[in-house]
């Protein structure tokens, strides 16, 4: 389709009204320029020069009457009004996609990045059925902490990442996924599996396996503990919760944390209580903010959402 085709649409039901004329050469700039993030990449993306986008840019603010960019220091900086136009762009390059369709087959690919604990287990086994049912696409799971996975939407290297952890940041999206209520983990014969709920008096004195205090929820968590003037033997400290869990499988004490997803693959061989604390975790999925949701991980959350198995611990966010 030529670069300078234009539409026009009139409005239904009254002939004289006003034309209202939509430039697909300017809206193809908008949406290079915000997934490339500068002129020149986007120049490249569509064969055009850097100025040419540049004017198509300027051209479209000045027939909308919006400001789609900040210009700060020589970069440009999508505004909210860019990010909302771009988003009611979506159909129209939906349909122009299904009209064009693809000139050679191509395999389509989807980057996710999550922290070890979504990773494991519970990622890649939606992956194998994701791929399964779609064997012409391609997953790249990458395995990184919840301050990488931020860092890494935000460096556009993945196009949708799972996490635990909410961080606000500008250029980011986070998406509700799960909620979740904290759980005491402990081996199936542990003399607390034999009550409905724990609560933080019950942990006094007990062997206890801390998660480090990187975690804001280690804080949290004493809080608690010191309010009820309970003190357990902390005997292990962990970076993860999987760890945290797999040591309380093998009888070294008992563990307070996410339930999700740890409970989808472990409730067969691990004892979990409710714990009674005001603490909520929360799962999000995380995309760019001022970029298209990425058709594949618009498909892959859709999937995990239908197939995420149900559970007494967590919920549907």
């Amino acid at each position: 389709m030529s670069f300078y085709h234009q539409l026009m649409i009139i409005p239904q039901g009254n002939p004289m009204a006003a034309k209202t004329w939509h430039s697909l050469p300017e809206y193809q700039a908008l949406r290079a320029l915000m997934e490339a993030g500068t002129t020149a990449q986007a120049g490249v993306r569509m064969g055009l020069s850097q100025s040419a986008i540049s004017r198509s840019i300027a051209s479209l603010e000045a027939r909308t009457g919006l400001i789609l960019f900040d210009r700060v220091g020589g970069r440009l900086t999508p505004t909210g009004e860019a990010v909302r136009l771009n988003r009611r762009l979506d159909p129209l390059f939906a349909a122009l996609d299904q009209i064009d369709g693809p000139t050679t087959p191509t395999q389509e690919r989807l980057r996710v990045v999550a922290p070890p604990t979504y990773a494991h287990r519970f990622m890649v086994s939606h992956i194998a059925t994701f791929l399964e049912t779609n064997p012409s696409y391609f997953v790249a799971l990458e395995v990184a902490p919840s301050d990488e996975v931020i860092r890494g939407i935000l460096e556009r290297r993945f196009d949708l990442g799972i996490t635990g952890v909410e961080l606000s940041r500008d250029g980011l999206k986070l998406t509700p996924f799960r909620l979740s209520s904290p759980v005491c983990a402990m081996p199936v014969d542990h003399p607390l599996s034999a009550q409905d709920v724990i609560h933080p008096a019950d942990l006094h004195d007990q062997p206890l396996i801390a998660l480090s205090h990187r975690h804001a929820r280690r804080a949290q968590l004493e809080q608690e503990l010191t309010a009820a003037a309970s003190k357990p033997r902390i005997v292990a400290e962990v970076s993860t919760s999987v760890a945290a869990v797999d040591l309380a499988h093998a009888g070294l004490g008992v563990t307070v944390v996410n339930p999700f997803p740890i409970v989808q693959f472990r409730s067969g061989d691990v004892a979990f209580r409710p714990f009674a604390s005001g603490m909520e975790y929360r799962s999000y999925f995380v995309t760019p903010d001022n970029a298209p949701l990425h058709r594949l991980a618009r498909a892959f959350i859709r999937h995990l959402r239908l197939h995420t198995a149900n559970d007494p611990f967590s919920r549907k966010a």
